[in-house]
């Protein structure tokens, strides 16, 4: 891909073959989804094709899959469509749901490897206006790091509260049930488990009322978020959903993709002992790994490896191209040098061996330039 190795799968992944040509098939027919005739007919079996493939993925039924244009999207529709009180979100929650949260919300704290307090969470609910909802990401977008999503629904439950769940980084790395997890509200995200940009979802648990819809007009997604469909993006949701499903659900593609994860850190730190394993004592996605070069800017090194034709991620890849300071690594307490020089470094389905050591010879090689101490070669793949 673009001659380079592509290892920032966190704030995109390629899009897959199958679903590539899927859509080239859905943009080529005609139809409206509202529509009674035959083409009409086609256009919707596709989307409620789509539906039920990513209901499957998490474990939830079909009707309660509410299509957006991406996980901001359905991140506002759960926030600014909830009727509760009090809103109750996590230190290191994307930025879509800080939005919606406002400036003067005062977040629950996490500790230094980034799993949200428990203890702290459950006295800002003793606390709340009822009814509140809490809003506590799957798996932390810049660092991978796990949350403990059933605990934290086990707590909002007793008092009362609903949960929102942003899993857009873990559906397709973890087998995600919304059931089991005690899951409200679920976003998704099509282009972080190779399907197209620009489509999304908001997965409900059977409750009522449903979040109000932000947006309405025609009586699109059971009046739930109005507009034609994107038939061709959701019809390529689906088909990521289903692959995402296959790979989260096979535990040798897991072990696989935590192998090469764990081999990038081991050299990582063998090559360069002054590197810094961000989030290593907490439990992680199989794919990311938040490596720290002391002294050496992100953006330094996200522009170096580029170069050298390495493709990683510095913080999230949601603000314009902008490498601001990441409020993930700041609630975790790391000083500001050390944040300011952390990099990801996101694999997925396409991510081979030869990745890895393109990027620890790079990596390796930046760190020399810079004058830090750097040992040996990058064992085999």
């Amino acid at each position: 891909m673009f001659g380079s190795r592509y290892l920032d799968y966190n704030a995109g992944a390629p899009a897959r073959p199958e679903v590539v040509a899927v859509m080239a098939e859905a943009l080529a027919e005609p139809g409206n989804p509202s529509s009674v005739h035959a083409a009409g007919r086609m256009a919707r079996r596709r989307v409620e094709d789509a539906r039920a493939a990513v209901a499957a993925l998490v474990g939830a039924r079909a009707e309660n899959v509410i299509f957006t244009s991406g996980g901001t999207e359905a991140n506002a529709l759960a926030l600014a469509g909830w009727g509760g009180r009090s809103l109750l979100i996590s230190a290191i929650e994307h930025v879509s749901v800080g939005a919606q949260a406002g400036a003067d919300i005062d977040p629950i704290p996490v500790d230094g490897d980034g799993l949200v307090d428990l203890g702290a969470l459950e006295d800002r609910l003793r606390r709340a206006d009822a009814p509140a909802l809490v809003s506590v990401m799957l798996a932390n977008n810049e660092t991978g790091v796990v949350q403990p999503v059933a605990e934290v629904a086990r707590l909002a439950h007793r008092h009362g509260a609903r949960l929102h769940c942003d899993a857009a980084q873990g559906a397709g790395r973890l087998p995600v049930s919304m059931a089991e997890l005690g899951i409200d509200l679920l976003t998704l995200s099509a282009h972080k488990m190779g399907g197209p940009s620009g489509v999304g979802a908001l997965v409900l648990a059977d409750f009522e009322p449903a979040p109000a819809p932000l947006l309405k007009g025609g009586g699109q997604e059971r009046g739930r978020r109005a507009g034609t469909e994107n038939i061709s993006g959701i019809a390529g949701f689906g088909v990521a959903a289903s692959l995402a499903k296959k790979d989260a659900d096979d535990q040798i593609t897991i072990l696989r993709m935590r192998d090469m994860r764990d081999r990038l850190e081991e050299d990582a730190l063998r090559r360069v002992p002054a590197a810094v394993v961000i989030g290593k004592g907490a439990p992680r996605l199989p794919n990311t790994s938040c490596l720290a070069l002391p002294g050496v800017a992100s953006q330094t090194q996200v522009m170096a490896l580029d170069l050298a034709g390495v493709m990683v991620g510095a913080g999230a890849a949601c603000s314009s191209g902008k490498m601001a300071a990441s409020h993930v690594l700041a609630a975790m307490g790391l000083t500001p040098a050390l944040a300011g020089s952390a990099i990801r470094v996101s694999l997925g389905w396409g991510s081979t061996g030869t990745d890895v050591e393109k990027f620890i010879e790079a990596w390796a090689e930046l760190a020399r330039r810079k004058g830090m101490d750097v040992h040996g070669a990058a064992s085999a793949a």
